[in-house]
């Protein structure tokens, strides 16, 4: 019988901080050794696992075809370990934490990592708020949240948040679309949205006519709405059913969507935590 072989976790750690800062000295820094070490490191694990991870040349570091998917079961490994010592460690938390978060966005990026959270600080009183970005930040400037997701222009820097996540933003229908001079009908959330203003100005400015067939600020009633045939919306790709097409063709491109993270001037311990692992979670997600 074959001997069982373990990874080493500080050869992956190595890896996953090359790979993320794209650079062996960057990554010496980050990690407190020396450039000669962490490239030994990763001829180990090369070695290791017969598979070049790392493709270098005088100018860049970047990943081999294999590297790129080891690198999720990297972050995975990697993560699994920083949470069990991190539990095993750290002083019980406690406290209450106030998070907004548009809706869809929570819906499908959040639940694991807020369950999770959940389940590893029992003593946290965790609030979620899901609305609209417009709404969301009218609400902080009231009474502010611990944490907030927002939905942003890229490159904005609206009320000194932290872009934490980006992905296009699709034509999704359930069916073929309506010749180019007809009205095309939408399916978009209430005012104020951010992707209905995007959807309705980029129209526009093609000079393409349209009428709102359907206004739902929730997700589940959106795709709903899409999936009868109602109308036409725009999602991030990431949260395009398998069912639902993406149409591209005779639509106007539709600018990237981005969202960003604003904390508290005084955060607290556990929403100090919390924000991390949304962050992490978030990363390993893109």
């Amino acid at each position: 019988m074959a001997l069982a072989r373990s990874l080493d976790l500080d050869l992956l750690r190595s890896f996953e901080t090359v790979a993320r800062t794209g650079s062996f000295s960057r990554a010496a820094v980050e990690l407190l050794r020396n450039q000669s070490t962490i490239s030994l490191q990763i001829q180990r694990l090369e070695s290791m696992l017969g598979h070049r991870l790392l493709l270098r040349s005088s100018r860049a570091v970047r990943l081999s075809s294999y590297g790129q998917i080891f690198l999720d079961d990297a972050r995975r490994l990697l993560t699994m370990n920083d949470d069990v010592l991190r539990r095993a460690t750290e002083p019980q938390l406690a406290g209450r934490i106030r998070l907004g978060t548009p809706e869809d966005f929570a819906t499908v990026h959040l639940p694991t990592v807020l369950a999770g959270f959940a389940t590893d600080h029992p003593a946290v009183l965790l609030e979620v708020t899901c609305d609209l970005t417009l709404n969301l930040l009218d609400q902080h400037r009231v009474a502010p949240f611990d944490l907030l997701l927002v939905k942003r222009e890229p490159q904005s820097r609206v009320a000194g948040g932290v872009r934490v996540w980006g992905e296009d933003l699709v034509w999704v229908g359930a069916r073929p679309l309506p010749a180019a001079d007809a009205v095309l009908p939408l399916v978009v959330s209430p005012e104020p949205c951010v992707y209905r203003k995007r959807i309705t100005g980029a129209l526009a400015r093609v000079g393409r006519e349209f009428r709102v067939a359907y206004s739902c600020a929730a997700l589940s009633g959106t795709l709903a709405a899409v999936r009868a045939g109602l109308g036409f919306t725009a999602l991030p790709r990431g949260m395009v059913p398998p069912d639902l097409a993406m149409s591209q063709h005779g639509l106007p491109q539709l600018a990237h969507t981005e969202i960003a993270l604003i904390s508290a001037h005084a955060l607290s311990a556990p929403a100090r935590v919390l924000a991390l692992q949304i962050v992490r979670a978030l990363e390993i997600a893109r």
